[in-house]
């Protein structure tokens, strides 16, 4: 790790190795991008993750990397979304193989990212801290701190990109100069790690009563991970923090502590909504926690940065392996930017209606929890956002009414579906029976169905491109399909 990576020009370094890192780096490196993983902590999947819901277009970005169906094995799927302790949402209808929540820890989800990183080439260093950052118009250098038993030593290591998914205190973000604007929502949340003498009814428990909020989700081995909050008690994170305080907030929200023993972990911390106002500065680029924070409501934080993480990749892979120009990577910023601030807004939204204690926000939330519960159209828009499945990025005017779409795993003639095609990392263009196209660069499928449409799938499985009954027998011709999609070449 002395001195310039060999091939860094063409490489790239993620600063990083949560689940957004992770699904960067193996998606770079099966594309045959260099990567390097830099992650302070030693080596192992940390257990201090709060993330316990994995939503159906997570799924469906981890089905199209062949990771969904083990996962899902993991962990346990629950069929209602309950929002404010009244409205439960029955998600079966969800448009999605995946038509459910997966209650899974996210450490998991890290196991599985880790292996497909590590079987892609991913180079690992961990135990070492990035110390400085110089980008130039050519490259970008980190300089780093490496720990080597009781002893450090001094690095620098280049790279063509770096991208910083190292959380809500990104040594990068600060590196580049960008502001992290927001506030604390909410002080002195509590966690802890239990056994409990009684099992819960429901597989994930969450209420709010008045001053408390309080969530409890099993891993899956005999403890549970408890969530609490007490507006009552503000007290800093330093504050000592012992079982009988976290049960008594679990009373004060669910009316019962399930006989909580045994904690293995206890922590408090505090929940911010932050924003970076930039995703991209230059050669340096921002996902997940380091880009955007917010509170736990909705389950919505490792999901955002798994979408980020998916929707980068690719773009990545073309720019640094000379098939799109750099300003493909502003479509990144453009598109994602907005989910991350919907997010922020949504989350919030939700914690201070289930937290509303006056009486015109409680009115307020009945008022909405009613609207929501007989007004079907509000009600699939806010589970569409709070899944991802209502995702939609911005389309060019004039656009097929698809371009900009997250397009389900639809049946391809074969008996194959979509989201295994997308295995390749590839776009895919799916054509109607007997059509075909004479475009390289693209996988060409054909619907297994009699449809008419042509529609070019990008490798996060958004609609590029698409055109109806196209071609002199209404079919498509090769020269209908474009030779670039926003500087990346198909050719």
């Amino acid at each position: 790790m002395n001195g310039t990576a060999s091939g860094s020009t063409n490489s790239v370094i993620i600063v990083g190795s949560g689940p957004t890192g992770l699904l960067l780096a193996g998606d770079l490196a099966a594309a045959g991008v260099p990567v390097t993983l830099v992650e302070k902590r030693p080596r192992g999947i940390s257990n201090l993750s709060r993330a316990f819901v994995v939503h159906a277009r997570t799924l469906e970005q981890l089905d199209a990397r062949g990771l969904a169906d083990q996962i899902e094995e993991a962990g346990q799927q629950l069929d209602r979304l309950r929002l404010f302790g009244r409205l439960s949402i029955d998600l079966t209808g969800l448009p999605s193989r995946f038509n459910h929540l997966l209650v899974v820890p996210q450490y998991e989800v890290e196991k599985a990212l880790e292996r497909r990183a590590a079987e892609a080439g991913v180079t690992f260093a961990y135990d070492t801290e990035v110390t400085g950052l110089v980008q130039g118009s050519d490259g970008v250098t980190l300089q780093l701190r490496t720990k080597e038993g009781e002893s450090a030593a001094d690095r620098e290591l280049s790279a063509a990109y770096v991208v910083g998914t190292d959380g809500m205190r990104s040594t990068v973000r600060e590196a580049v100069g960008l502001p992290f604007p927001g506030r604390s929502a909410i002080r002195s949340v509590v966690l802890a790690d239990v056994r409990l003498a009684e099992k819960p009814e429901n597989l994930l428990t969450v209420n709010a009563v008045g001053d408390a909020f309080a969530f409890i989700a099993p891993f899956g081995d005999g403890y549970y991970r408890v969530i609490g909050w007490n507006r009552a008690r503000n007290v800093p994170d330093t504050e000592p923090l012992d079982l009988d305080e976290i049960k008594e907030i679990a009373r004060l929200a669910l009316g019962h502590d399930y006989g909580m023993h045994d904690a293995r972990w206890m922590s408090r911390f505090h929940s911010d909504e932050r924003q970076a106002p930039h995703y991209r500065v230059g050669r340096v680029l921002l996902a997940g926690d380091a880009a955007h924070v917010h509170t736990p409501a909705g389950g919505q934080g490792m999901n955002t940065g798994l979408q980020d993480a998916a929707n980068l990749s690719w773009k990545l892979a073309a720019v640094v392996g000379g098939r799109a120009s750099a300003d493909l990577l502003d479509t990144y910023e453009a598109e994602r930017h907005p989910v991350g601030r919907a997010v922020l807004r949504s989350s919030g939204g939700i914690v201070r209606m289930a937290m509303a204690k006056r009486p015109w926000t409680l009115a307020a939330r009945a008022a909405l929890t009613g609207f929501l519960d007989r007004v079907r159209p509000a009600r699939t828009r806010a589970v569409g956002q709070i899944t991802g499945i209502g995702v939609r990025y911005p389309a060019p005017k004039g656009a097929h009414p698809l371009v900009g779409r997250r397009v389900p795993d639809v049946a391809l003639q074969g008996g194959t579906r979509l989201y295994e095609a997308l295995r390749a990392g590839e776009f895919v263009l799916i054509l109607p029976q007997g059509e075909q196209s004479g475009r390289d660069g693209v996988r060409v499928a054909h619907w297994a169905g009699d449809r008419r449409t042509a529609l070019l799938v990008r490798p996060d499985g958004y609609a590029a491109w698409a055109a109806d009954g196209t071609g002199a027998n209404g079919g498509v011709k090769s020269t209908d399909v474009p030779e670039e999609y926003a500087g990346y070449s198909l050719r």
